[in-house]
């Protein structure tokens, strides 16, 4: 289908939050060129009403809650099936800029794999107290990211800074979030299917880190924006269910890739605790 991307959005019990995303799409410029694949994991299935949005595709299929990669997969493979082949993998908890869909065009002319800036919506700033009000909205979450591998570590570059056009370099980066990640059939075919052993979290770093060592660039573009509503899905950062799965696939993800002296350290911390 020529430039048609393949837009995928997993869907865990948050109709009226997947909703509002639907609505933040229409609202972009071309957003009628949009195809959108929902994973609707969902523990009690409800109906999404679907009418008013004018996408040339949009279709909701119901699944097991397998984790964050598998709905991934799910989407990959439906989008190749009816012959798309740029795929975007965007978090339910964000809004888009208007030229979103226009910006990740432009990338996937140039681009294999790559991210966007992406900025906390407003209101959801892990340190609350920290900024003004005119502040709200230009607090960043993502700039680029940072592998950290003496800690088996992915950090935010610019994290709970405020925006002053400090990394608005277009540019390589060590790891792209799943919260907004691109790429394409060539990545698919060469790297394979996301790790659906993570279920959650590190799933989308250890997809870079295959892509990465297979040769392709990471891009960040900082044209490409959104806004996110921090860890909706899973009680927001710092929950129980956030921490679990964090430390549970940091350990996984370092004895996968990391240099062998941060390996033996995390062996330890897995056997025998901090």
């Amino acid at each position: 289908m020529g430039n048609a991307i393949g837009i995928i959005i997993i869907n865990y019990n948050q109709y009226g939050m997947t909703s509002k995303f639907l609505e933040s799409l229409s609202a972009v410029k071309n957003s009628s060129e949009a195809y959108v694949y929902i994973v609707d994991a969902s523990t009690y299935k409800e109906k999404f009403n679907l009418k008013g949005f004018s996408f040339k595709h949009l279709v909701v299929e119901d699944k097991e809650n397998k984790g964050y990669a598998y709905g991934v997969n799910e989407g990959v493979k439906y989008f190749l099936k009816h012959g798309i082949d740029k795929f975007c993998v965007v978090n339910n908890d964000v809004v888009l800029d208007k030229n979103f869909l226009v910006e990740m065009k432009k990338t996937f002319a140039e681009e294999h794999i790559f991210g966007g800036k992406i900025y906390y919506a407003g209101g959801y700033e892990y340190y609350k107290n920290r900024y003004k009000k005119s502040d709200l909205g230009k607090v960043l979450w993502y700039a680029g990211g940072i592998n950290d591998w003496a800690n088996s570590m992915i950090f935010h570059r610019g994290v709970d800074e405020v925006d002053h056009g400090q990394y608005d370099q277009y540019g390589a980066t060590d790891s792209i979030t799943g919260c907004l990640l691109c790429f394409d059939k060539k990545v698919w075919e060469t790297v394979g299917a996301w790790d659906e052993s993570y279920f959650l979290y590190f799933e989308d770093a250890d997809f870079c880190e295959r892509a990465k060592r297979a040769g392709f660039k990471l891009t960040y573009n900082p044209r490409l924006v959104i806004w996110h509503k921090v860890s909706q899905s899973t009680g927001g950062s710092g929950s129980g269910l956030h921490w679990k799965h964090q430390t549970k696939n940091r350990i996984k993800f370092g004895l996968k890739y990391a240099p062998w002296k941060t390996k033996l350290y995390l062996l330890k911390e897995k056997f025998f605790g901090r």
